[in-house]
């Protein structure tokens, strides 16, 4: 199946999303490439950064579950590079 390369913005304003969104990270984990959280605590928000390698149709859904998170803002941006 062919997997694409994309890396998932999320900023999470609302900390009681986290565990959710930590749960929804670990289900899909077998795709993550990494991950990184920086909190930014005088702006009292999370920015976490997470590169994935999937199929198409898997990191639409990972992303439109996390942007359906209360509080939680999700933007994707997809590789040019298609693998098989």
């Amino acid at each position: 199946m062919e997997t694409r390369i994309a890396l998932i913005g999320i900023i999470v304003e609302n900390v009681d999303a986290v565990e959710h969104l930590n749960s929804l990270l670990h289900e899909y984990g077998s795709y993550i490439i990494g991950r990184m959280g920086i909190p930014y605590r005088e702006r009292k928000v999370n920015i976490i950064s997470v590169a994935v390698d999937a199929p198409q149709n898997i990191i639409n859904a990972l992303s439109g579950k996390i942007g359906r998170l209360q509080g939680v803002t999700a933007k994707t941006v997809y590789s040019n590079i298609k693998s098989v």
